[in-house]
């Protein structure tokens, strides 16, 4: 019999449901269905079926938005505001998919350039790289699935999706839904299983792309241990840094910066963490931004006016308060928040001018706090913005065109938002990190291209010139 993985409100710790174990034997009848689908390529699903897949599966999601809000937002914890915004994003995800696949090609590459490149026809094609592995993560649990597994999908892979452990049901519930719009068996296979097991199936030789979004520790251990010719891309944590200049628009950027930086609670790894601000204007930003976050109401995220919602699990609330009191206890001061409010939910905390040494300076909170510290000259907070190892999306905030160019070339980020903040995303942007951030591109089309690779033709004939 297997094992079952139990599944609890992050909010009240309330049994969600269980769900079986896959187990070893489980997982190699998964790996090898997928990969006896993939070598036989008169079982590719061509592209005008694919299309139409997901069309229909895009037309079934219309029709649960209710039912998928909740379930997002019962077992995540991101508030009912924020989970019905996920899943109409993760509904639009599935129309970008279907619209790029129509956009999968390769090139001409020119030829008679040479003496011995005569005579001959070249050019590229894009075909599926083969059976993709997606780990993914807690903090969006249907839109990352959106982004892992439909892209796969989309690309022609076939595709095992492991959900995070925490928010599973927003995964099981998507794959029946493509499923039920004619997703072939095999095709999209899912699975709950331990650690050690999911270590066990990205070191399979038979896995061609490994998709990850979760810790920096776990991605690169995983990397190292993929079986030679496996590709991947892995998506880590970031510290999203601001920088603000005195000509910024504080009655504008106030707002984005609270939203950007307590949205889900800060579990997102790009919110707003670190403002680097003018010290004419920090103390007041500062000050700004606490009274913004004492007006959140933090709570149900079930109930449709919460703002922020629980931390994932009740050892992140008392990490962040641990933090809190050590940045405090070393000479940031507190503004607002800094209290937990239960054994699942944390205030909404600002601190102004915590120590370089501090852990809320040094790592990324991924909780709701936001830190602001004064500077004097610019470049001196570029540096000590881009001296962390985490560098993912940046902001910063002036009117001024040169010194907003300027500070877009020097901030080590692979995105720099200019009068908005760090967590803003569209799902057909590009989206990763860069270091230790993670490796690799995400945004549904950048996805899928990294889920192909190309292959050349060249044809050669007397009649050619």
């Amino acid at each position: 019999m297997n094992e079952e993985l139990k599944v609890y409100s992050p909010y009240d710790n309330t049994l969600i449901g269980t769900l079986p174990m896959t187990n070893a034997e489980e997982l190699e009848k998964i790996i090898e269905t997928a990969h006896v689908l993939f070598q036989d390529r008169k079982q590719w699903i061509p592209a005008h079926k694919r299309i139409a897949i997901l069309e229909k599966a895009r037309a079934i999601m219309e029709g649960k938005i209710e039912e998928l809000t909740n379930k997002a937002a019962q077992e995540g914890g991101k508030p009912y505001q924020d989970s019905k915004v996920e899943v109409k994003r993760a509904i639009n995800g599935l129309k970008i998919a279907t619209e790029e696949i129509s956009h999968m090609k390769g090139g001409q590459i020119p030829m008679g350039i040479t003496e011995s490149s005569m005579n001959r026809l070249a050019f590229t094609i894009r075909e599926p790289i083969g059976v993709v592995a997606s780990l993914s993560a807690f903090n969006h649990p249907l839109n990352l699935i959106v982004h892992q597994v439909v892209t796969a999908f989309a690309a022609g892979c076939p595709v095992i999706v492991k959900p995070a452990s925490k928010t599973p049901f927003s995964c099981l519930a998507l794959v029946e839904i493509l499923k039920e719009a004619g997703v072939p068996e095999g095709w999209v296979q899912s699975i709950n299983c331990s650690n050690e097991l999911a270590e066990k199936l990205i070191k399979d030789h038979r896995i061609n792309f490994l998709s990850f979004i979760g810790s920096a520790k776990v991605g690169w251990s995983l990397k190292s241990k993929m079986a030679p010719g496996t590709r991947c891309a892995l998506e880590h944590g970031g510290a999203a840094p601001v920088i603000v200049e005195p000509d910024a628009v504080m009655e504008d950027m106030v707002p984005l910066l609270v939203k950007g930086g307590f949205y889900h609670a800060g579990q997102v790894c790009v919110s707003v963490q670190k403002v680097f601000a003018h010290s004419s204007i920090a103390e007041k930003l500062a000050k700004d931004i606490a009274d913004a976050a004492k007006k959140l109401k933090v709570g149900d995220p079930l109930a449709k006016d919460t703002e922020v919602g629980p931390l994932i699990q009740t050892g992140e609330v008392d990490r962040v308060d641990e933090w809190v009191k050590e940045a405090i206890s070393g000479g940031a001061e507190l503004l607002c928040g800094g209290k937990k409010i239960s054994d699942t939910c944390y205030e909404p905390t600002v601190l102004l001018n915590p120590s370089n040494d501090a852990k809320v300076s040094k790592e990324e909170i991924f909780g709701p706090v936001v830190c602001v510290y004064a500077y004097d000259d610019r470049n001196e907070a570029i540096d000590l913005a881009n001296s962390l190892e985490l560098h993912f999306q940046a902001a910063v905030f002036t009117k001024d065109l040169d010194i907003a160019l300027d500070t877009v070339h020097k901030l080590n980020a692979t995105a720099v938002m200019v009068n908005d903040h760090t967590a803003f995303r569209v799902d057909w942007m590009p989206f990763g990190g860069r270091d230790a951030s993670g490796e690799g591109m995400g945004g549904i089309p950048y996805s899928m291209h990294e889920m192909t690779r190309e292959k050349l033709m060249v044809f050669k004939s007397k009649l050619l010139p």
